[in-house]
């Protein structure tokens, strides 16, 4: 189940660090950076707690993950380059992702 392994828990609370540091970007990005970046986060988080919903579809599932995984962390990285986000923040959000991706890693090798 979802609160018994940490990626659920550090996956909420990337979102509850991530959601207001979007909120904060500049109007400019909001409709358009900062939108994407909520809607990978959320894409990412529904993904994991589908795959614990359909086990027949597990792999699958985390695979998207994964891949939503890739894309939160490019559009991280572009904010950083575009100076829409400060260092330190991408500086943390890179850590945190990092870290999710370990976790996710470990349970796709545990299904093989």
């Amino acid at each position: 189940m979802s609160g018994e392994s940490p990626i659920f828990s550090q996956t909420y609370d990337l979102l509850r660090w991530l959601l207001p540091l979007v909120a904060q970007m500049p109007h400019e990005h909001r409709s358009g950076l900062a939108r994407r970046i909520n809607e990978t986060a959320f894409h990412f988080q529904h993904r994991l707690i589908a795959a614990t919903k359909e086990p027949t579809n597990r792999a699958a599932l985390l695979r998207e993950a994964d891949s939503a995984l890739g894309e939160l962390r490019l559009l991280l990285r572009l904010a950083r380059d575009l100076q829409v986000l400060a260092f330190k923040p991408y500086e943390e959000g890179a850590r945190r992702t990092s870290e999710i991706g370990r976790l996710l890693g470990g349970w796709l090798r545990a299904l093989e």
